[in-house]
Formats: structure tokens, C-alpha cells, sequence
């Protein structure tokens, strides 16, 4: 996986022109169970039926108030099947491309095209909100690090105030758990973050040059010190240059990129876009991963036995101590704000006052 090393994909799966008879003879190779295949027709089945049952239905009163001949009739269903046949043959035949598209650009890349996934077991903030959660179109891969790419959505609210949102992501792994820190991109904010989640002030970082004007901070109290060793001038350089764009969150031994556009594509140059903020990153996480949390304690050595010399001290553990391990969420001072301001609006259009 090279991309994690220089940021360069080889996008031409993406582009180059495809049999249609590989196409389909891998559609059918990936296919799934004859269980799977058996209850997606029985499926299918059932929408025809209830639509037909439908139009019968509607037909039929059509005839009745209207007094329109059977053959008009008829022809106008004829007509909108044969349409909706066209419009299903055409998508079943471009979702086949694009997913024989998306995985040899995965073989080529040593991932491994892994679909849909359902409540993904993620710790980043997008992935324990809401209902309904499923990440698409994942690619997959392990190594020399663990690596994942998707698209992702969630539903929030009820009836009439039910919202789905939609993101795209890159998880990176790490060697080991890292402090919480967000960096919240300012050129996607509107009426306060864009972030699903809200975070204590006291958290904010306030760094050295523009770095402000493009991203806010968070690091949990206390580690102001070790955010300031993770992101050196080079690496806030790198990141207002490549990634101002996108969110990015550490937490645990996972690195996150977080879009509101989709991650996993046929744009070649979304890809090759993100392949520089990955390369941007990449020269930097071994860096990273040296980092050690000096607020926990190094294992005791074991003593000395029948005068021998003392066993040397210990390396300083790995990992990160509790206050670091998460930052405090705060109030959507943003958010709640912006609802004011609409409810204030409706009400004065109601009201006319």
C-alpha cells in the first residue's frame, strides 16, 4: 500500500474503459448465496405485485370517473412499464460497473472491496449517533497499517424533523492510543461547526500563524503541551495546504478524515486529492506513535535476586491516561442559535410582526 507512504493511487480502474462481458461475469461471481439471490427476487416480486396491484387500482377508477377506453389504458401502463424497465436496466447496469470498477481499484491498491456494513465499530464522534447507521462501498486493508475507506450516513429526529446526514471517511491506524484531539475545519462551518459533536471551550488551542484562521483545535486539558509535539509548524503547514477541507479527529490508535462529500468514488481527482493529504500525513505518524503519556507510571522492574544486579528500568508505556483519552463535550452554542434564528424568522412570517 504505497498510498500510505507517498499519497499516489492508481486511479486508472476508475477510468479505463471495461468488458461488459467481465462486467457481468463478475457480477454474477459476486453475487452472493443462492439464499441471498432467492429472498432478493422474492422481494422484488412483492414491489411488483403492490405497485401492479396499484395501478390496477388506479386504473380502474380512471376508467370508471372518466370514462376513458381500456386500450388508452393499457397503453399507458405498457408505457410505464417499459420506462420503468429501461430506467431499472440502465442502473443495475451502471451499479454493476461501478462496483467491478471499485474493486480492482481496491486489488490494485492491496485493499479488499468489503461493501456495506451495518452499525460500523468505530470510535470516531460520526459513527455512535443517530439510527440507521451503515458505512457503503468500504475498502479495506491491513497493511502495512490498518486502513479504511467508506461512505457513511446516519438518520436523526422523527417524522417531520427526521434528517439523514451523510459523510465520507478515512480511518487510519495507529501503533497505539493517542490523545483526543479534533481539529475542526472552519471552511465547512455555517452557523458554528459542522461537527455532529460539540466540545468544551476550555478545550480550545490557539497555534501559532494562520493555523487558526483554517482549523480549531481541541485537546483534552492538560495536554496543550502534547498537542503541541503532534502538530509541529510542519505538520499545520501541511495540513492548511492539503486538508483544510476536512475534519480530522485522533482518538484511541485511529487517525480519521472526516468529508461531507463522499470518499469512495470514480472521481479520479477526489482521489488523487486525497491521496496527497494521506501522503502529507503519512511521513508524520511515526513521529506520532513515538509520543509517550508521562502522566503514567512505568512498570517496576523486577528486584535484584541473590545479589544480582538490578534489572534496568523499564521503557515508558504506550497508551494514553484517562483525562486524555477523551475531551469533554460541550454545549451547540452554533447550532442552537442558528434554530433560534429560523424559529424567530417563521414566527415573524406567521405573525407578520
Amino acid at each position: 500500500m504505497s498510498f500510505l507512504v507517498d499519497g499516489r493511487f492508481d486511479v486508472r480502474p476508475l477510468t479505463d474503459p471495461v468488458d461488459r462481458t467481465a462486467v457481468v461475469a463478475h457480477a454474477k461471481e459476486h453475487a452472493g448465496s443462492r439464499a441471498s439471490r432467492i429472498i432478493t427476487i422474492v422481494l422484488w416480486s412483492l414491489l411488483v405485485v403492490l405497485i401492479g396491484g396499484f395501478l390496477v387500482f388506479m386504473l380502474a377508477d380512471m376508467m370508471r370517473t372518466s370514462g376513458t377506453g381500456a386500450p388508452v389504458i393499457i397503453a399507458v401502463v405498457v408505457g410505464l412499464v417499459v420506462v420503468a424497465g429501461v430506467i431499472w436496466f440502465f442502473w443495475r447496469r451502471n451499479q454493476q460497473a461501478r462496483r467491478y470498477r471499485l474493486m480492482h481499484f481496491a486489488d490494485a491498491h492491496g485493499l479488499s472491496y468489503v461493501g456495506d456494513i451495518n452499525s460500523p465499530n468505530q470510535p470516531g464522534m460520526i459513527f455512535d449517533i443517530g439510527t440507521g447507521r451503515l458505512a457503503t462501498d468500504v475498502l479495506a486493508g491491513a497493511v502495512p497499517r490498518p486502513v479504511e475507506f467508506g461512505n457513511y450516513t446516519y438518520t436523526t429526529g422523527t417524522g417531520k424533523t427526521q434528517q439523514t446526514h451523510v459523510w465520507g471517511y478515512v480511518s487510519i491506524g495507529l501503533a497505539h492510543r493517542l490523545p483526543h484531539i479534533v481539529l475542526d475545519a472552519r471552511r465547512n462551518d455555517f452557523l458554528g461547526s459542522n461537527l455532529p459533536a460539540s466540545f468544551s471551550r476550555a478545550q480550545r488551542l490557539s497555534l501559532e500563524g494562520d493555523f487558526d484562521k483554517h482549523f480549531t483545535l481541541y485537546a483534552p486539558e492538560g495536554y496543550e503541551r502534547d498537542a503541541l509535539y503532534l502538530f509541529t509548524p510542519d505538520v499545520m503547514a501541511r495540513l492548511i495546504d492539503k486538508a483544510s477541507a476536512l475534519d480530522i479527529e485522533i482518538i484511541d490508535d485511529r487517525l480519521y478524515l472526516y468529508s461531507k462529500d463522499p470518499t469512495v468514488t470514480l472521481d479520479p481527482d477526489r482521489w488523487q486529492w486525497l491521496g496527497g493529504v494521506i501522503g502529507a500525513l503519512s511521513g508524520k505518524l511515526a513521529q506520532w506513535e513515538r509520543w509517550r503519556d508521562d502522566r503514567l507510571e512505568p512498570a517496576t522492574p523486577a528486584p535484584a535476586v541473590d545479589g544480582a544486579a538490578a534489572a534496568a528500568p523499564l521503557a515508558a508505556p504506550t497508551g494514553v491516561a484517562a483525562p486524555g483519552a477523551r475531551l469533554k463535550r460541550g454545549v451547540p452554542w452554533g447550532a442552537i442559535a442558528g434554530i433560534v434564528a429560523v424559529a424567530a424568522v417563521w414566527a415573524w412570517s406567521v405573525t407578520g410582526r
